[in-house]
């Protein structure tokens, strides 16, 4: 029986993952006069925090300035995109749907995301996720996380509930990874990224759907 749900936001809430893209883009070509290869951003962008992100695009010479500095300046690129893009700035189709099932059942809920602090605040302000959800119970990269893992164990303690008890959505396969690592094994992926088959054979996936109107 599911006694928690945890929500990754980025891809799976808000599919905005042209826009993180976009930014990083940007960054790299400020950092190193390039621009991200695919290989790089499912291997090394996709569900990292960004301090990682920076050492590495750093070659692990990154300061804790240099890391501060550029990881709020793409996080302003990336609002800045999220804004001119208003055609598509909403939540995933049946998510507010399904956080009234959720409450209906009383079954807590709360996000993991590898977003900052600014980008959750402008989430809650944009989408209303206060209506839903506590906002101080939102785990966010605060930069003391390495990856998800604990991101995803702050989470359950946060709903009081044991992780293993716990549905995590996701959207990335590093999230996936992270969240089977953390102990959970009931995975659902948003299939954002058109990788149905290979998620389907990754150890907790229960489901891969495209939108929340599938669990309704």
């Amino acid at each position: 029986m599911i006694k928690g749900v945890i929500f990754d936001f980025n891809g799976t809430l808000f599919f905005d993952n042209d826009k993180h893209v976009k930014a990083w883009g940007a960054i790299s070509r400020l950092l190193r006069n390039k621009d991200i290869t695919d290989e790089e951003l499912h291997k090394h962008f996709n569900g990292v925090p960004n301090q990682k992100i920076i050492q590495y695009m750093k070659n692990n010479q990154a300061t804790k300035e240099d890391i501060d500095y550029y990881s709020k300046l793409k996080e302003k690129y990336y609002r800045q995109f999220c804004k001119e893009d208003q055609a598509t700035f909403h939540l995933v189709e049946g998510s507010y749907d399904y956080f009234k099932q959720l409450k209906e059942q009383k079954i807590p809920f709360t996000i993991a995301s590898a977003s900052i602090k600014e980008n959750i605040d402008f989430f809650v302000e944009s989408f209303h996720l206060d209506k839903w959800m506590k906002v101080d119970d939102i785990i966010y990269d605060n930069g003391t996380y390495q990856n998800k893992i604990a991101m995803f164990k702050d989470a359950a303690l946060k709903l009081n509930v044991n992780i293993k008890d716990c549905l995590i959505v996701e959207d990335s396969k590093s999230g996936i990874e992270n969240a089977y690592q953390a102990g959970c094994r009931r995975i659902i992926v948003v299939n954002s990224a058109n990788n149905k088959k290979e998620y389907e054979k990754m150890p907790g996936v229960i489901k891969v759907i495209d939108d929340f109107k599938e669990l309704l």
